[in-house]
């Protein structure tokens, strides 16, 4: 941990360790309350409360009460500066083990943890890399000095040095679909490292910008790796939404399937047009698929979704034992399900999809502004 000030300093990936290694840590966030219900930091050993940054100007002493003896104390807060003086008044106060979050929540959203899925058959090998704080998930594939990258990230920082530390160009960023909850960083990622961008053309109805088709049918080679595209053409959370299954071992699934639910229709605003696409897709389509594939979601919903090492996968066959939306055996329930008393959409979705399309260019700043919060991309998620 570094020191400032006296201060100690965590970072998001500091944080996320301790997350992923289960260890004991109290949160104090000092956030406004509906910033803290609305999102917030969570970990199985995790401790957290929320008491306002002006309801601690005067005295810390309400802080105090709260927190446990000996516990190492994390102060959070949106951006920084007010973790470090609520942190420095705990200090003062005589107790020990206290840091605050370096950049606050926007770090906490913004960094992204990679880590090996595993050995691909064909040659080459499997990243994920979670962004912990807001639940999305990206993928690089890696075979004989190439490199794909899906669902990616607009930190696209990330992924080009994770390629180059391990000797690869990237040559192919696809998305699974035109997505709502973040910004999308593949075609910036390809205009940087001269990659070919893949999107559905069903979905790309109203871009501004060039891009390659990714249809049934067109197999994608990554060294001695092929993605393959042409049997998962898979509408329903949008209309182009298309899932790949790489190396015969892992159906990528976009956000059409996760771990404990299943995605969400109405972002486009036509959750009546595509209920029915949603159903026949996982009902039939991924029916048909062989069961032993492992699920790789574009997103996660919750902390508890995480599995050894921060991975989300699952098997296909596994799902359709336990997960709720793949059990709703009347298609009146399943549209209702899906249709009604749906949690709350995205931070600011409507702009992010304009976005993608290539029709807005926020600054930096208005990107991360954009982001901020939960992805809710699934059914279940409130």
């Amino acid at each position: 941990m570094e020191a400032t000030t006296n201060l100690n300093v965590m970072t998001a990936k500091e944080l996320t360790r301790i997350v992923l290694a289960k260890e004991e840590l109290f949160i104090l966030d000092v956030r406004n309350e509906s910033d803290f219900n609305d999102w917030k930091i969570e970990g199985e050993s995790i401790e957290i409360v929320n008491i306002p940054y002006f309801d601690l100007l005067d005295s810390v002493d309400e802080a105090l009460k709260q927190i446990p003896e000996g516990a190492k104390v994390l102060v959070v807060c949106a951006k920084e500066g007010s973790s470090l003086f609520v942190a420095e008044q705990l200090m003062e106060a005589g107790r020990k083990g206290v840091y605050y979050l370096k950049g606050g929540m926007k770090s906490w959203s913004e960094h992204l943890e990679p880590v090996k899925i595993g050995a691909l058959a064909g040659g080459g090998t499997l990243y994920q890399f979670v962004r912990i704080g807001k639940g999305c998930l990206s993928y690089m594939v890696i075979s004989d000095g190439e490199a794909a990258v899906i669902d990616t990230l607009r930190m696209t920082e990330v992924f080009e040095q994770f390629a180059k530390d391990k000797g690869a160009l990237i040559k192919h960023a696809l998305d699974t679909h035109l997505h709502a909850d973040h910004i999308s960083g593949g075609r910036k990622l390809a205009e940087q490292t001269g990659a070919a961008y893949w999107l559905p053309p069903k979905d790309a109805g109203e871009v501004t910008f060039d891009y390659e088709r990714l249809e049934e049918g067109r197999d994608i080679t990554v060294g001695s790796t092929t993605i393959r595209i042409q049997p998962v053409y898979s509408p329903g959370h949008t209309i182009g939404s298309t899932s790949f299954i790489v190396d015969d071992q892992y159906l990528l699934s976009g956000d059409i399937l996760f771990i404990e639910s299943i995605g969400r229709p109405d972002l486009a605003g036509k959750a009546e047009d595509w209920v029915g696409d949603l159903r026949e897709t996982l009902y039939n389509r991924y029916k048909g698929l062989p069961q032993d594939l492992i699920v790789l979601p574009a997103h996660f919903g919750k902390i508890t979704e995480l599995g050894e090492g921060g991975r989300v996968m699952t098997k296909l066959s596994e799902l359709y034992h336990k997960n709720p939306g793949l059990n709703i055996s009347e298609e009146d329930d399943f549209r209702r399900t899906v249709t009604e008393n749906l949690p709350p959409q995205p931070n600011s979705y409507q702009e992010i999809r304009e976005t993608n399309m290539g029709k807005r260019t926020p600054s930096e700043e208005e990107q991360r502004e954009m982001e901020i919060g939960p992805n809710r991309c699934a059914v279940h998620d409130k």
